[in-house]
Parts: C-alpha cells; structure tokens; sequence
C-alpha cells in the first residue's frame, strides 16, 4: 500500500527523515520500545527525543552502544531486554531490502543484538529510503559475524558458497567479535542461505533477516513515503 505526496527533488537525508517520520507514528504513549542502528535510525532517536514529553517511554531496547549513547543523551532510559517480557515494538534500518520485507543488516556491525531484538519483538518495522529497495539481496556485501579464532576457518566456508569474504579490519563488535563482509552473492533464497550460513561453526549470526523479515517495510522516496 502507498501513501504517496507531491512529488519534490530532495535528497537522501529527506527521505530518511520521511521514513523515520511515519515510523514515529507506530510509537504509542508509555510503551516500551525496541531501537536499532544506523543513520536512518539516528534520525528516529532525534525524533524520539523532540516528541519525548508527548510520548513519555517506559523505556527503550538497544541494539548498540552508540544507539544507547544517543537515546540517553536525549533523556530516553535504556533498559536490558532481560528486564521486560514484552517488546511490542522494534524500529530499526537496513542495507538493503526486498518486496519480501527480507533484509540485509549489519553495516554497523550489530547484527546479532538487531537479530535478537527482531525476535523477542511483537512487531518489527523497517525504516529505510528507496535507495536501499532491491530486486535480489546481495549487491549490499553480505555481514557475517564470527568468532575471533574461527574467522579464517568461516572464511573458506563462505568462498564455498560463492562469495568472497573480507574481514573488516579495525571492527570490533559490541559483543568482542569480527565482521566477514561477503561480497559477490546474489541471494535468490534468502531464508535457506541465512539457515545454512548459521549452521556454521564459529558463526555468531548472519546479517541476513528473512526466517524472521519485518512485519512492515516504510520506505522514504522523493515522492513521500511507500509501505510494504
């Protein structure tokens, strides 16, 4: 379904705004809600922090530290997904994204604690602008997470599938562990890959969301704003 406006040339910082801006409209007064990563995402936080008196959060979920920094800076308590039972809601970005609602996340290296907050989440919604909207997931380099030790190891079992990995040097994620960008893919099964590439040993998670997609995809466009 599209919510379309007249059309307008700006650029991509306005149609993350418009995203983000119809996403602010899911958020419900008092709730506790899920926040991811990315600069999409950022744009949210602010948003969170402007509309905070109205909106008056429990709480949020955190899938990184820099998202955690930026909410407490607007005066938004962050809380352990330990603490809570219930997550209604989960806002986060992607890298890419199909009409499928399937995703590629990871450019920000927090790909698991987005996985988990995926999966305890009621609902999940996905903020991106149009550029990120693809035929086929895999032109964006695929983020796999590994164990340190086993990195080399998990290399030679990705090339196996088609893809050439790339460590990303000099990353560090939040959870002590490495990053494996795997380049070259075109994703025509996203749900089997994302099965078999967790199936290997030393893989903490991989960047792909399909087993569990977003329930809603809002994309900024030029135009305004499309909802998958």
């Amino acid at each position: 379904m599209s919510d379309i406006r007249s059309p307008s040339a700006d650029g991509a910082q306005q149609r993350k705004q418009r995203a983000a801006r119809a996403a602010l409209e899911q958020v419900s007064e008092g709730m506790i809600l899920g926040v991811g990563t990315g600069s999409t995402v950022n744009v949210l936080i602010d948003l969170l922090g402007a509309q905070a008196s109205r909106l008056r959060l429990r709480g949020t979920v955190s899938s990184s530290e820099g998202s955690s920094a930026r909410l407490r800076l607007h005066g938004i308590p962050v809380l352990d997904l330990n603490e809570i039972r219930e997550l209604p809601l989960y806002i986060d970005g992607a890298d890419e994204a199909n009409r499928a609602r399937e995703l590629i996340k990871g450019g920000g290296a927090a790909l698991t604690r987005e996985k988990i907050i995926a999966a305890a989440a009621e609902r999940f919604l996905c903020i991106v602008d149009d550029s990120k909207l693809v035929e086929t997931l895999g032109c964006f380099p695929l983020p796999v997470e590994v164990i340190p030790m086993a990195r080399s190891y998990v290399g030679r079992r990705l090339e196996r599938l088609g893809g050439r990995p790339v460590w990303r040097q000099q990353v560090v994620t939040d959870n002590g562990n490495h990053i494996l960008d795997v380049h070259g893919l075109s994703i025509s099964e996203p749900r089997a890959m994302e099965s078999e590439i967790n199936q290997i040993v030393g893989v903490v998670t991989v960047g792909l969301f399909a087993r569990r997609p977003a329930d809603l995809l809002i994309i900024g466009t030029a135009a305004g704003i499309e909802r998958i």
